[in-house]
């Protein structure tokens, strides 16, 4: 049995300001409040929300 990978995301920037479904993003990856960590499945659609909003969450290692 393989083990999933997972990929660890924090939200670093605030969304006020930023485009409605960028929002609706970040709350889809799980996260609320800035320094809010979530630690999710890696799959090819978490990658493209990561992708989506790149510029408010960092992926820690």
């Amino acid at each position: 049995m393989q083990d999933k990978k997972e990929v660890r995301v924090k939200l670093v920037r605030s969304v006020i300001g930023t485009r409605s479904d960028h929002r609706d993003t970040v709350r889809g990856l799980g996260l609320r409040h800035i320094n809010d960590e979530r630690t999710l499945e890696d799959t090819p659609s978490v990658r493209g929300m990561i992708r989506k909003v790149d510029y408010l969450v960092k992926v820690i290692a």
